[in-house]
């Protein structure tokens, strides 16, 4: 047999896997039944996935998954106790989000931001197609950079036709492995080719008759760019969260967790409690609506989930 080689997921196409070793690239496929211990998943191997591979002229094997630092997780569509992993071993995310042609929903972006809170990878919000953002859009806009610059987290407008915000991106990839998320046709494949236009990476076009994007990017992707790595993943529709507990849901919206101390009880769920500081700041505007909203969706759907 020969020795075994280490080597990094960079695709998927759900039964086969290419794999980035020092003595190149491997399609692999998995050996036996790889499952990683108390995960549930759709998935058992993922682009960015630290990967032993026992390497064969007619097929590769992946025979092993080293353990991972973090990971990107949500429900599986239908599948309510089944989790589907985006990708792993991330060291920043880029969550692209439109406010129209498509627009992405409020509780979306909040269910993603709290995913990464919950495994620590710190996220930078691109408000994209930042040139269309003039006229009746302008105020939304603003509110909704003010919104999460409050709330803690790094935003930037972006325009890949202006070239707005592309630097600002271009620098913060440099030395890292980046996943780049968000609905379909809000320009993450576009974004990638702006930046390295070497780079092969399929664009769609908008849904005329829904105002939606079009799927393109079927499986999550790595890229080599510069000196760090991006993941081109599938536009993505909805954000089921799985493995937050209740108890701990707080900790995940900056803004409130910074509140939390200041509450009457101190196990205070923030929902009917008397002397709640997180409601009387929602309340005075402090905390903003769609925020506090989006954690008690998020409570509601835990509670539907445990039924």
């Amino acid at each position: 047999m020969e020795q075994l080689l280490e080597g990094t997921v960079i695709s998927s196409t759900g039964s086969w896997y290419e794999v980035e070793t020092a003595e190149g690239r491997l399609n692999c496929r998995i050996r036996g039944r790889l499952r990683l211990k108390g995960i549930r998943s759709t998935n058992p191997v993922v682009v960015g996935d630290r990967v032993r591979v026992e390497p064969d002229n007619d097929s590769s094997a992946i025979v092993e998954i080293l353990p991972r630092r973090n990971y990107v997780i949500r429900r599986a569509s239908n599948l309510s106790k089944e989790s589907h992993i985006i990708a792993a071993n991330i060291d920043r995310a880029l969550l692209i989000v439109t406010l129209h042609s498509p627009a992405t929903p409020r509780e979306f972006v909040d269910r993603f931001l709290v995913t990464c809170e919950a495994y620590k990878i710190p996220v930078t919000i691109a408000l994209g197609k930042a040139d269309t953002l003039t006229g009746e859009h302008h105020d939304e806009a603003e509110e909704f950079c003010a919104i999460y610059r409050d709330a803690g987290y790094d935003v930037v407008r972006l325009s890949s036709t202006t070239g707005e915000g592309v630097e600002h991106i271009a620098s913060m990839l440099s030395g890292r492995t980046t996943l780049v998320a968000g609905n379909s046709g809000v320009g993450k494949s576009t974004l990638i080719g702006t930046i390295a236009p070497d780079v092969e990476i399929r664009t769609g076009e908008i849904s005329e008759s829904h105002h939606k994007g079009k799927h393109t990017t079927t499986f999550s992707t790595m890229y080599r760019i510069h000196d760090g790595y991006i993941i081109d993943t599938p536009g993505i529709k909805g954000f089921g969260l799985i493995d937050i507990d209740d108890r701990e849901l707080c900790r995940y919206f900056p803004e409130m967790m910074r509140l939390a101390p200041d509450c009457r009880f101190y196990n205070c769920t923030h929902t009917h409690e008397p002397g709640c500081a997180v409601r009387s700041a929602v309340e005075e505007g402090m905390v903003a609506w769609s925020r506090y909203e989006s954690y008690l969706k998020i409570l509601d759907e835990d509670d539907k989930y445990r039924k």
